[in-house]
């Protein structure tokens, strides 16, 4: 195909031929087959630069290159994010206090360190490039024993991925998938990230469309056959407000509520969609027990 004449829609949304599936459904299986990888590693104690040494071996094992190093600066293999970090959590990064040790007294107990505490909860992100294609996945993980309430965020953050994944059809619009999000995870008392988005992609990392999660039922551009983009909520337990930190990176929850996100690379189809990014060894969901 020639992509440089590919047709673009009104929107700025380029449409991909049958063939460009090949290519995303390569990308697509490597980054999650280093996600499945990367699961018996997220335990107490072990450190997320450790995690993401390991997501970097992986990736120079498979013979394909990392999206994320290198990009406007960034020098990590994924985005670690843990607790209340919403996203773009910087591995070896001092993890940041969380609610209840933000009230505690006891100064010692703040986090001075990048090593996962019993009942952390993390999201690892990663993005590779195969022959030029993007494939960019991210799934959620616990260390320990989860708490109750964050075992309950994952599971609804899960869910309402897969009902935004199963609002996309040929003639429906992106609103319904924000809106099939949205309604879900309101329905449950949580809140949707409004700050961030799932985007295009395909042989470049970003692009048109911006996806929200969250929207009116019938808005936004239509869907069509031909399309690659991410789904990728972030959920929160209480208000949806983010704020960046000094890093210029790291974004968290302003009321330090935990946080949750999932994320598939996805193809539009004549009758629906192909995840690209579903894991080959059946781990996306749950990823403990």
């Amino acid at each position: 195909m020639d992509h440089v004449r590919a047709r673009i829609t009104r929107d700025g949304i380029r449409i991909y031929e049958d063939a460009d599936f090949a290519g995303m459904r390569a990308a697509g299986r490597i980054a999650a087959e280093i996600l499945d990888a990367v699961a018996a590693m997220v335990m107490p104690g072990t450190t997320t630069a450790a995690i993401d040494d390991f997501i970097t071996a992986e990736i120079k094992r498979h013979g394909v290159t990392s999206a994320t190093i290198g990009y406007k600066g960034y020098r990590h293999a994924s985005c670690i994010s843990v607790n209340h970090v919403v996203c773009h959590g910087i591995p070896g990064a001092p993890i940041p206090m969380s609610k209840s040790e933000t009230i505690s007294r006891d100064l010692e107990k703040r986090r001075k360190d990048d090593a996962l505490k019993d009942g952390d909860i993390l999201n690892i992100d990663v993005t590779v490039i195969v022959d030029g294609w993007f494939g960019d996945t991210s799934r959620m993980y616990a260390a320990g024993t989860l708490s109750r309430m964050a075992e309950r965020l994952i599971t609804e953050t899960y869910e309402a991925t897969m009902r935004g994944i199963a609002a996309v059809k040929p003639g429906n619009t992106f609103g319904d998938i924000g809106h099939a999000i949205q309604s879900y995870v309101e329905g449950k008392g949580m809140s949707v990230v409004r700050d961030f988005c799932g985007h295009g992609l395909g042989r470049v990392f970003h692009a048109p469309p911006n996806v929200l999660h969250y929207g009116r039922p019938g808005s936004g551009p239509v869907l069509e056959e031909g399309m690659f983009f991410t789904i990728e909520p972030m959920v929160n337990l209480g208000r949806p407000e983010t704020k960046v930190l000094a890093d210029d990176w790291t974004a968290v929850t302003r009321d330090k509520s935990l946080s949750a996100q999932f994320e598939h690379s996805v193809g539009v189809t004549a009758t629906g969609c192909e995840i690209f990014t579903a894991s080959p060894a059946g781990k996306y969901f749950p990823t403990w027990g």
